[in-house]
């Protein structure tokens, strides 16, 4: 029995869509996660793979369209595409990945699940969470708001130590599925042996927390470091221009002095707004202040290095003064670091020409920054902008390093959501690890992150600032440090291969 009209299911996909991304940062609405999953249960109810394949599209386009508008900021504002032509390839992104991964979902849901009880309460949920793995590879990947974010200052957000991120997604989704059986129940008032199952399946994941949130997987070592991360405030349409350049060189210096009884000064991704092998004589002022006062400096960089006859280009990061280490950027932003089909597509408008467009990826083998403050060798974890959002990547440096930096420029994304979206995804990583996560913007969010995730300090943005405060060591790994994503990852697939073969219903 359905609980929805077959006639409203398109409808509905899309409403469900829209109001999902404001169960994430900024809004913060969480339960509308839980509804809109389960609105897109409703939906999916004895669809053909074709009407699954609509209506996880239309999903898709309200999700995205909400929850990623923010890349019209980039096209229009520093891409300088005229407003029809932006608002155009905003949507023609949304419509893309709502084809590749919503919609792709509904049509294998319908085809694996239609009027398959099982399926709905425990296919459901499984399925939603491999797609969400897949969003964080195929092509590259778009790991971005996945259900799970949602709960960094729920009870949930204790599971992610034991689970990850997906882990919390599968919760959601389950909550959704056994809630709709529990309102179908309700509905045709035939309580029972199966009212108990949906009840305790929505219903235990929750109060496991009580048990979790006893646990404490890490532990803080030693004593603080003080920190100060640096906000220059400098816009992109003037960040790149020649005669900026001093100007921008002169104010990280002057801002750099007034810190330097902070045992660690940090700059965001590309502070510095020329390449390196350029930079020498300023990069080596800087260390010699940093080493009088027994500080280290951590800046983002733009890094040239010679493949042959031909430049290579990285977006990098440094360590100066009481730190060494280089570590060049592995995870690139399509169209902002490296233009796909960039033969074709150069020149064509200002967007695919945008500066420090040429980037090459950083080697997948790379160590952690090493800084040497109070008699304490600290290896740090790097991670620029992007990187931060995807769960596995940062595991795998995370588990050999004692705290985590990611560094990144999220002007490009103007006052929209992308930068809070950005900083609560950056906190889930903190959640998963049990690590200190320091995040230095050139605009905001700037933020230091303990190892529950939780704000410690945050600067105001859009506004020239410094932010110190002091971080801890840990000792010690998570569950999901020790395993990663694989647990809920192979929990999911037998899942479904479960479902799939067994047809009978539910009590």
């Amino acid at each position: 029995m359905r609980l929805i009209s077959c006639k409203w299911r398109y409808l509905l996909a899309l409403a469900a869509g829209i109001f999902a991304p404001f169960a994430l940062a900024p809004y913060g609405l969480w339960p509308l996660g839980i509804a809109s999953l389960l609105l897109l249960l409703a939906s999916l109810q004895q669809a053909s793979p074709k009407q699954g394949l609509v209506v996880g599209w239309l999903y898709g386009l309200g999700f995205y369209g909400t929850g990623v508008s923010w890349v019209y900021h980039s096209i229009h504002d520093y891409g300088h595409a005229a407003p029809p032509l932006a608002a155009g390839l905003t949507l023609l992104f949304v419509a893309g990945l709502s084809l590749l991964f919503t919609a792709s979902f509904g049509y294998a849901f319908a085809r694996l699940f239609k009027n398959n009880c099982w399926g709905n309460l425990l296919g459901f949920p499984a399925l939603w969470v491999l797609f969400e793995w897949l969003r964080s590879w195929l092509l590259t990947g778009f790991p971005w708001l996945f259900a799970g974010y949602a709960h960094t200052d729920t009870v949930l957000s204790h599971w992610a130590p034991v689970s990850g991120v997906y882990g919390v997604s599968f919760i959601i989704a389950l909550s959704a599925s056994s809630l709709y059986f529990l309102i179908l129940k309700l509905y045709t008032r035939s309580l029972g042996r199966g009212f108990a199952l949906y009840t305790s399946l929505f219903s235990l994941p929750w109060l496991a927390t009580l048990l979790l949130s006893q646990i404490s997987w890490t532990q803080r070592q030693a004593t603080p470091i003080t920190v100060t991360l640096l906000q220059p405030n400098i816009t992109q349409d003037v960040k790149w221009l020649p005669e900026q350049r001093n100007k921008t060189l002169s104010q990280l210096y002057r801002q750099t002095r007034q810190h330097l009884d902070s045992d660690l000064i940090i700059w965001p991704e590309n502070a510095i707004p020329m390449l390196q092998d350029r930079a020498g004589p300023y990069l080596n002022n800087v260390t010699a202040l940093a080493s009088q006062s027994n500080s280290a400096v951590i800046t983002g960089i733009p890094w040239r290095e010679n493949d042959g006859s031909n430049s290579v280009f990285h977006n990098s990061i440094v360590a100066l003064g009481n730190g060494n280490g280089v570590y060049h950027k592995q995870k690139l932003v399509p169209f902002g670091e490296y233009v796909p089909l960039q033969q074709l597509l150069r020149g064509l408008i200002e967007f695919f020409n945008l500066p420090m467009s040429d980037f090459r990826r950083g080697p997948a083998e790379q160590s952690p920054l090493l800084i040497n403050v109070k008699n304490q060798a600290l290896k740090v974890a790097p991670y620029i902008c992007y990187e931060i959002v995807y769960p596995d990547f940062v595991r795998t440096m995370a588990k050999q390093s004692d705290l985590l930096l990611t560094i990144s420029d999220d002007s490009w994304f103007g006052r929209s959501a992308g930068p809070l979206q950005h900083l609560q995804m950056a906190r889930m990583r903190a959640i998963e690890n049990g690590k200190y996560l320091m995040r230095g913007t050139n605009t905001g969010v700037t933020a230091i992150i303990d190892d529950q995730g939780q704000l410690i300090a945050q600067a105001r943005p859009f506004v020239k600032g410094n932010l110190t405060g002091e971080v801890w060591r840990t000792s010690g790994q998570t569950p999901y440090s020790r395993l990663g994503s694989w647990p809920v990852l192979l929990l999911c697939t037998v899942l479904i291969a479960v479902c799939v073969r067994n047809r009978t219903s539910p009590p």
